[in-house]
């Protein structure tokens, strides 16, 4: 139970969907939390019985339609799943890939006889389904793979088929051991043409758990984490599809075999279809944030407790907190933390709202998977690095698997490349920026025109995020001279921000025009030899939307005291951003080298006028203690009360 501005700053963090947050806290007690020192077959035993007891009315199953016993309410699914990762990681991927993945393919590729026939039972988890798109020898490519499906109009029904085995699908969730049907996605071929990749609904085993005739079912093996999913392998000799299994909200086969559909470029269709499954990656990065908001409460939490070496003068060693270099290390990552809970929201409305129109908006729906992917990269890399720095604020306690951040470093390692490839993701979101650019002041000078780019480019102007003329204001009252700006002004640090993305866009452009010109013929060297500076245009524009999110969750704050503390955080997110960059900044004479100084004193004094709040500031995460299961948290106060008591009994028989 938590107070004061702590419990003000929860009800800041917690959102629009507060009350789904709330119900997860109270429904989901210590039966749900991971077990550590688990073997894996314990492990998917204990998660497979998991799945079926979640409530399903405040949980990942509430994106589906009301008819079938949903909730019609996509953020609020991806919420439940966020709360979901700060019990077990595990419990998490495995309703993601049963109702996020497997459900949602149903329900946004298919049509109202699949509905009718499948989602009850996929809700109830009577029915246990995988998502089989990824193959052996293609991930990222998705458009490329090689399974393939063959109608075959005389017989009526479509052939499976896996060609070799690089064609295998990979790292599939729930075909080990507990999947019946598949979501498989494959070449559709028809009249001796393919019309690219598809998706069909095929059963994988029959009811005793045999796999059906032609299926081929294997066990990917052990892994670094997420012991409980039971990924494995699918491969399919020939297999019979019916032809109604087609999931064909996007594209029809008629019984002759003659394909019809809405959107007749196979490309556009292609990411149409994987446009309608960006769930899955709003979900994923919300679900590292929430592990890294987890790490970050039991390291805070154990450095509040935990002492080390005694001042001059001083009966007591001083706490980790109390250490600079250790406030260097937390309270950032708890800065960054809090501007992603703001930005994550403001994605799960924006996808609320794009899934709710009645008429498809192109230009949102493009706009929505950049920002998903973008902030997917970004998240999940954060978790990455700031998980293994709490380890590492734990000493050899965080190694122990008993305090959970161990479980937590290796549960979320894949998180940076499933869902999408963080490096891929980026690329997406730059030539978004960059057709953006195209799109509003005109030719790339033959950078349009390159085959290699053109295919893989999406229009889409990328806007301002929430509290628009807000922000607006801000950055239009930042006196034109940085010297008369103090670092601390909220429009100067917008300004900066925008003004980097800007000028990386800008430049990038200049070097596609300039390769365009040299290399005309090689469209793959145009966009190669630039690679690396497409990647922190992308990194450069998370950064402005994340600032910008975290601007407008300030404006939500009713609480004065919380408002003001969460303007300090804010402004430590912005700073230590800045100055993580410095390089740029200065290289590109954005700041003078006293500014950069400044930059850093200014960060230094943060720190310690948010130190006194550090505790606070875990504590709005509202992480219930079961959940964060850390011995650790238990037992380090209690020992430091001991060794304490034992110091005062030795000073009063010395002084006696």
């Amino acid at each position: 139970m938590i107070d004061g501005v702590s419990a003000s700053l929860a009800e800041v963090l917690d959102g629009r969907w507060a009350h789904i947050r709330q119900a997860v806290r109270d429904e989901l007690g210590a039966e749900f939390v991971t077990v550590p020192g688990e073997t894996g077959d314990e492990a998917r035993e204990r998660v497979s019985r998991l799945i079926r007891e979640l409530p399903t009315d405040v949980g990942v199953a509430a994106a589906f339609p009301a008819g079938y016993g949903g909730s019609d309410d996509p953020g609020g699914s991806t919420v439940a799943a966020e709360m979901l990762a700060q019990v077990d990681l595990s419990l998490m991927v495995k309703a993601g890939v049963q109702w996020g993945l497997f459900g949602g393919a149903v329900v946004a590729l298919g049509t109202a006889r699949h509905h009718d026939a499948y989602l009850r039972d996929i809700i109830s988890a009577d029915l246990m389904g995988c998502f089989a798109m990824t193959e052996t020898g293609h991930g990222s490519d998705v458009q490329q793979l090689r399974t393939t499906c063959v109608y075959d109009a005389e017989a009526g029904h479509f052939v499976l088929n896996t060609p070799h085995e690089a064609a295998r699908k990979d790292y599939i969730g729930n075909a080990a051991r507990d999947g019946r049907m598949a979501v498989v996605f494959a070449q559709l071929i028809t009249g001796g043409r393919s019309y690219g990749v598809h998706a069909w609904l095929v059963p994988i085993r029959d009811r005793d758990g045999n796999p059906m005739p032609g299926v081929t079912i294997g066990d990917a093996g052990p892994k670094a984490g997420l012991l409980g999913v039971d990924n494995g392998r699918l491969s399919f000799d020939h297999v019979t599809v019916p032809r109604d299994m087609l999931l064909d909200r996007y594209g029809q086969v008629a019984p002759d075999g003659v394909y019809t559909s809405t959107i007749e470029n196979d490309t556009r269709r292609f990411f149409t279809m994987l446009g309608t499954l960006v769930r899955g990656r709003v979900t994923v990065g919300a679900a590292a944030s929430a592990a890294t908001r987890n790490a970050l409460t039991i390291a805070v939490r154990y450095g509040e407790s935990r002492r080390q070496f005694t001042a001059p003068g001083a009966e007591r060693e001083i706490v980790l907190n109390d250490y600079l270099a250790h406030q260097r290390k937390l309270l950032p990552a708890v800065a960054r933390s809090y501007a992603y809970v703001f930005a994550q929201e403001e994605l799960a409305v924006t996808m609320s709202e794009v899934f709710a129109l009645t008429e498809p908006d192109e230009h949102r729906q493009r706009e929505l998977e950049s920002r998903a992917a973008g902030l997917k990269a970004m998240q999940t890399w954060n978790a990455t690095r700031t998980i293994q720095m709490c380890r590492e604020a734990c000493g050899g306690a965080g190694y122990l698997a008993e305090n959970r951040i161990a479980g937590l470093k290796a549960d979320t390692d894949v998180f940076t490349t499933f869902e999408g490839d963080n490096t891929v993701l980026l690329q997406l979101v730059a030539k978004g920026l960059l057709t953006g650019y195209r799109d509003a002041f005109g030719s790339l000078d033959g950078w349009g025109r390159a085959t290699f780019v053109a295919d893989q480019v999406r229009e889409m102007v990328l806007e301002r995020t929430a509290a628009r003329s807000l922000i607006q204001r801000l950055v239009a009252a930042v006196p034109g001279r940085d010297e008369e700006v103090a670092v601390t002004d909220r429009g100067w640090h917008l300004s900066v921000f925008e003004d980097r993305e800007k000028h990386l866009l800008e430049s990038v452009i200049r070097r596609l025009r300039g390769g365009a010109a040299t290399k005309k013929d090689r469209p793959f060297d145009i966009f190669n030899d630039v690679q690396d500076h497409v990647l922190a245009t992308a990194a450069a524009h998370i950064d402005r939307i994340t600032l910008e999110a975290f601007v407008a969750g300030i404006e939500r704050a009713a609480d004065p005291a919380a408002r003001a503390l969460l303007s300090k955080v804010c402004d430590l997110y912005a700073l230590t951003t800045i100055e993580a960059d410095k390089a740029w900044f200065l290289e590109h004479g954005r700041l003078t080298p006293a500014r950069s100084k400044a930059v850093t004193a200014v960060v230094n004094d943060l720190l310690r006028e948010l130190r006194p709040h550090l505790g606070t500031l875990v504590d709005a995460f509202a992480i219930p203690d079961e959940w964060l299961n850390a011995a650790v948290l238990r037992e380090e106060p209690a020992r430091q009360e001991a060794m304490a008591k034992e110091d005062d009994a030795v000073r009063a028989a010395v002084s006696g």
